[in-house]
């Protein structure tokens, strides 16, 4: 078993189906993205104690995410990060996005981008992790898209209504959990995480 609480386990080669993390969010959609990865890889993700953690300001999303799991100090936690980067915009709204949607929200951005040619974007993601000895790990993926003309989909949040991934025809919020989970920005760093949890903290016990 795991020596502090936040990560139990029980090995028998590789990961164990009744393993946990707990997610420093109390956004359930994080959460249900996080979690049906995390799925895949014999783990189950649960919410924990976000009131300790502090998010800061910051230029880049490892150095949020990496501060807030700091703050928290839980063992076993996960802390995620992550923005919308707009290359016509210069990469707008970025580590900002929480705040751009909350402001203007998808209508505003696309307002920011009428008669722009340019619409090319990328999502980004930033987990930070604790392992039970309280060292910090931070794990990032990316995707690439576009911007859409017109909000479509009624599923995702924030952003996901506007943005359309490379090689699909449809926005993140026109795709089902399973479907986006294991393509977007938020899953392809979860995947980097479970598989060097399954390398290193598994197999090296």
């Amino acid at each position: 078993m795991a020596r502090e609480a936040g990560v139990h386990r029980e090995v028998q080669g590789g990961l164990s189906a009744r393993g946990s993390l707990c997610l420093l969010s109390g956004n359930p959609h994080k959460l249900a993205e996080i979690s049906t990865v995390a799925e895949g890889f014999g783990l189950r993700v649960t919410t924990c104690d976000v009131a300790r953690k502090i998010e800061v300001q910051a230029d880049r999303l490892e150095e949020i995410a990496l501060f807030a799991a700091r703050s928290a100090g839980i063992p076993g936690s996960l802390v995620e990060d992550s923005g919308l980067f707009v290359r016509s915009l210069g990469g707008f709204p970025g580590p900002y996005s929480s705040y751009a949607m909350s402001t203007i929200g998808c209508s505003g951005l696309l307002r920011l981008m009428e008669g722009v040619e340019d619409r090319g974007a990328y999502f980004e993601s930033a987990i930070a992790y604790t392992d039970a000895e309280g060292r910090i790990r931070v794990f990032t993926g990316r995707v690439y898209g576009m911007i859409a003309e017109e909000p479509a989909g009624g599923g995702g949040f924030g952003f996901d209504p506007i943005f359309i991934p490379a090689g699909y025809s449809r926005t993140f919020a026109e795709m089902d959990i399973s479907e986006k989970s294991w393509i977007s920005h938020r899953g392809l760093a979860a995947s980097k995480l479970m598989r060097w949890m399954n390398i290193y903290e598994f197999h090296s016990k």
